[in-house]
């Protein structure tokens, strides 16, 4: 949720995914129309009573990612005869992969999403996720300050409450609210006055700066910017990838901020791609109520 203080300055209450590309199969090569594909490259991976082979025609017809992986395991083991395991039994074949801890074919798969209403606190753990991720985050180096927004922990949230009945506890998360608002109020202006007083000092008039000459500006005024800046990022990983994400930071131990966004990010993906996720369950809630989940198929 976008709120703003009283000041004007923007902030974000909670994390949001969209997921905005995904690996698709080809239609064709799924489609029948490559009838015989299989038997004439890897004939002798069929039993001579087979017939044509079908395997392209196996329905039902699974989502694209489900398709792929399911191809890539069977291609392994040349699993294309009769007894195959078939589409409808994708399901059981898929946890029998992870069961086998066979994650080399969730590679395959990539998913690329939008993260926003997320603080540089967040994307700082977010990076360290180097293998089978890639990564294009907001720059405040070219972005002017007049886009900063920034992320309210959960902790610090203040729900308005009014009345008789609020107790010192509620003064108390109230002030703390207060000190965030403040806090990023104080920072939009020191990076305002620093902008201008850097401008000043290089004799740059504002209108008519480079975009070189407002980088060299902006790279010193974003040194005051805090942990809790947004920090948007498009974020690209395949299936492996992302399931280490989830169980490393949607658990227990993680950062607060980390697991609420590891979360939303599973919500989508999940809907998504529903039998490639089907493992996870709600794990025990966390001290703080936020959810967490576990697989029998850990660091697959």
């Amino acid at each position: 949720m976008l709120k703003q203080t009283a000041r004007g300055t923007r902030y974000l209450t909670a994390p949001e995914c969209r997921v905005i590309a995904s690996t698709k199969v080809n239609p064709a090569f799924f489609s029948g129309e490559t009838d015989g594909f299989v038997r004439r490259l890897f004939p002798a991976a069929l039993h001579p009573d087979t017939g044509p082979a079908d395997y392209f025609a196996d329905k039902p017809q699974l989502s694209d990612g489900a398709q792929l992986i399911k191809f890539a395991g069977q291609l392994c083991y040349l699993s294309f005869g009769e007894q195959r395991s078939k589409n409808a039994q994708a399901s059981e074949y898929l946890a029998h992969i992870k069961q086998s801890g066979h994650g080399s074919v969730l590679e395959h798969y990539n998913v690329s999403v939008l993260l926003y209403g997320v603080s540089r606190a967040f994307t700082h753990e977010l990076v360290r996720h180097r293998a089978g991720f890639g990564f294009s985050q907001i720059s405040q180096r070219y972005v002017a300050g007049k886009h900063l927004r920034f992320v309210e922990s959960l902790v610090m949230q203040w729900d308005d409450k009014s009345g008789p009945e609020l107790t010192d506890q509620d003064f108390r998360q109230h002030r703390l609210h207060k000190s965030f608002e403040c806090f990023i109020d104080f920072a939009v202006e020191e990076y305002q006055r620093r902008e201008a007083l850097l401008l000043e000092i290089s004799g740059v008039d504002a209108a008519h700066a480079t975009t070189e000459q407002r980088k060299a500006v902006r790279q010193e005024a974003r040194r005051c910017l805090p942990n809790e800046t947004e920090a948007a990022i498009v974020v690209t990983g395949n299936l492996r990838a992302w399931r280490h994400f989830v169980e490393q930071r949607c658990s227990k131990w993680a950062d607060a901020e980390a697991c609420r966004a590891a979360h939303t990010v599973f919500v989508q993906l999940q809907a998504l791609e529903p039998m490639l996720w089907e493992d996870y369950v709600p794990g025990e809630p966390r001290t703080d109520g936020l959810p967490t989940l576990n697989t029998p198929f850990r660091k697959v």
